[in-house]
């Protein structure tokens, strides 16, 4: 066998989980990003309509769903990206893990993904599954360490992944120097930015502007609404690449179901529900970093996103983790599941309800 699948990230975790477990109250999962909180009512209230569950969804996403997304990239962002250069896709995490094989079927004299070396596991995955080559970029203070990439890992790249807010780290980036970065060197830019109705410092970040030349920015409703249960987003930018992508992944079958595509429509209408979840999500990080910090752990607030990434000179992550399911009942990611250079670091995600949050951050209190 050729290609062994390495064990799911997540799996490493059940000696955590099982310490964690041993707790009065039980474990307080923290480890994926999994939202907990219930979506809009009117989103939920579409769904069972049942709109579209008879034929074949197009796979494009209705003209209604991608007016909506449209719409919302106006108000969000300020950038105008009429409905044909929005298409859906069956959650992000499908789009991220295929779209370098559909890419390197348009261009297959590139074979390299470039991605952030501290980053969701999926994109240099997806380049593996892809059979490219996935090469990490380093990072600085404000983002991706382009200066740093071989001239060599230039020429041969495909496409160049940014993410902002940084899942894990929170970080925000340069987004306009790195799509001006991706022109220079003919390199396809994807920008993940399914965390941007959680940015924290200053306004939203998108990759796209007035000129979507060579980028194509993704977003997610299971994060902005609660919603991944029902595996809907959408890409949007670059006329020439959605069009292409539009058509491939139409011949691979890919379609969100109709039903979740009206309730899609009606989350991507709405903006009450993120400013109330991110009231939530706000409180949570600044109560169990807080606590953490009277610990003796660093754990700084994010630029963006709903993770703290935490540290303590002289832990790793493994060492971190395991402490804090003992003493907290908490269970955290240890940072190396998104790449070498996180070992330090552990991923706390703000995804369960806030009197499990208070819980975790109390029983800290206690021991410190």
């Amino acid at each position: 066998m050729s290609f062994a699948p390495p064990p799911y990230p997540y799996e490493r975790l059940d000696a955590i989980r099982r310490l964690a477990e041993t707790h009065d109250g039980g474990a307080i999962d923290c480890s994926i990003g999994t939202p907990i909180d219930a979506p809009p009512e009117g989103v939920i209230a579409e769904l069972a309509r049942g709109t579209g569950a008879r034929g074949y969804p197009p796979s494009a996403g209705t003209g209604a769903f991608r007016a909506s997304a449209s719409a919302w990239l106006e108000r969000r962002f300020g950038v105008r990206v009429g409905p044909d250069d929005v298409a859906a896709c069956v959650g992000t995490k499908e789009f991220v893990g295929s779209v370098a094989a559909f890419l390197h079927l348009r261009d297959p004299q590139r074979d390299t993904v470039l991605y952030p070396e501290i980053s969701y596991p999926t994109y240099a995955m997806g380049a593996t599954l892809s059979g490219l080559r996935a090469v990490p970029v380093a990072l600085r203070a404000g983002g991706l360490d382009l200066a740093s990439v071989r001239a060599s890992d230039a020429r041969r790249a495909l496409v160049l992944w940014a993410n902002a807010p940084s899942n894990p780290t929170g970080a925000l980036d340069d987004l306009t120097s790195v799509a001006a970065w991706g022109r220079a060197n003919d390199v396809i830019v994807a920008s993940d930015e399914c965390y941007a109705d959680f940015t924290w410092e200053g306004p939203p970040r998108t990759i796209l502007g007035e000129d979507t030349s060579g980028t194509l920015a993704l977003h997610s409703a299971s994060k902005r609404s609660n919603l991944a249960g029902l595996r809907v987003g959408f890409y949007a930018g670059d006329h020439d690449l959605v069009a292409y992508l539009r058509a491939v992944r139409q011949h691979a079958g890919l379609m969100v179901p109709g039903p979740v595509q009206a309730a899609a429509t009606v989350a991507y209408g709405d903006d009450d529900h993120v400013a109330v979840q991110r009231l939530r999500y706000r409180a949570r990080l600044e109560r169990l970093a807080a606590a953490l910090e009277r610990y003796g752990i660093n754990a700084p607030l994010p630029q963006g996103g709903f993770y703290l990434w935490c540290s303590r000179p002289g832990d790793d992550g493994w060492t971190l983790a395991d402490e804090l399911a003992r003493v907290a009942g908490l269970v955290t990611s240890p940072g190396d599941l998104y790449g070498a250079p996180g070992r330090p670091f552990v991923r706390i995600a703000m995804v369960q309800p806030t009197p499990r949050i208070e819980l975790a951050a109390q029983r800290l209190e206690a021991a410190t």
